[in-house]
């Protein structure tokens, strides 16, 4: 049996105090050096910060004073039923509040500014009798009649405000929207449940566009 010396393995060389210390200062100075980097792509490719909104519109302040509105001397009866009419209108449509008119609050109302303003008793519109019917201030015939929770109204569109007024009712009630108010029919129609409540139907003299 043989003997067989086992000598030991060689031991790993014994580590330059330089070289590791330059080692330990490239570290310390890199970590710092790679985050900043980071930090600078991350901001580069992070979106924006959204911009800020614009401030919402504010409403039209409302005046003190009273809207201008004539108030013709109606009958008894006609003025018995703008008088329901005008009672049950609310103190404020969506946002805009009531306001004082001139003349005549037992048959006219008005809310906000510009001013949309109610008047009950106005003369009733008169259908043209022909398509060539023109300049007499009736409605023509080719007219598309607005039919709105159970209301006829007739829409007269102007430069600067387009009034509505109902076609099928006892007493007509005639509702003004200044242009500045988008989709002026749909603020017509804001009045159209109390009418339906507080002046009744007729269909004696009603244009077919209503029924």
């Amino acid at each position: 049996m043989v003997d067989v010396e086992t000598r030991p393995g060689k031991q790993p060389p014994a580590k330059d105090p330089v070289t590791r210390s330059a080692a330990l200062w490239a570290t310390v100075v890199a970590v710092p050096v790679a985050l900043l980097v980071g930090w600078g792509i991350f901001t580069q490719i992070s979106p924006d910060e959204p911009k800020a909104k614009p401030a919402a519109t504010q409403p039209a302040v409302v005046p003190d004073t009273p809207v201008q509105m004539p108030a013709p001397k109606l009958g008894e009866r006609p003025a018995s039923v703008c008088l329901a009419v005008t009672s049950q209108l609310p103190v404020k449509v969506r946002d805009l509040p009531a306001r004082k008119v001139s003349a005549g609050p037992e048959q006219n109302a008005a809310y906000g500014e510009p001013p949309i303003t109610v008047a009950c008793g106005v003369t009733r519109p008169v259908m043209c009798t022909s398509l060539d019917e023109t300049g007499s201030g009736c409605v023509p015939l080719d007219t598309e009649l607005l039919n709105m929770n159970r209301v006829c109204w007739y829409a007269d569109a102007k430069a600067d405000a387009t009034t509505f007024t109902t076609m099928d009712r006892e007493v007509p009630v005639q509702v003004t929207v200044p242009k500045r108010y988008e989709q002026p029919a749909q603020w017509a129609n804001e009045f159209s449940d109390v009418v339906v409540e507080t002046d009744k139907s007729v269909t004696q003299g009603v244009p077919s566009g209503c029924v």
